[in-house]
């Protein structure tokens, strides 16, 4: 398989489990008595931050393997 491949099935399994966090807590937010846009926005930053920290582990990991 090549690099690029590889850089992209992993960025999508990234994306996949950032997604179905996201979807987790917005559930979990809407069950606690919050309201739509709090749970969406709460999903929101549960996305951001899951794909935040796949970012700073993918380039700590960067510099150890190159």
């Amino acid at each position: 398989m090549t690099r690029l491949a590889v850089v992209l099935l992993a960025a999508a399994v990234v994306v996949v489990f950032a997604l179905l966090v996201a979807a987790a807590a917005g559930t979990l937010t809407r069950l606690d008595g919050a309201t739509y846009p709090a749970a969406l926005m709460r999903a929101a930053a549960t996305f951001a931050a899951v794909v935040t920290l796949a970012t700073a582990v993918a380039g700590v990991l960067t510099q150890y393997l190159t």
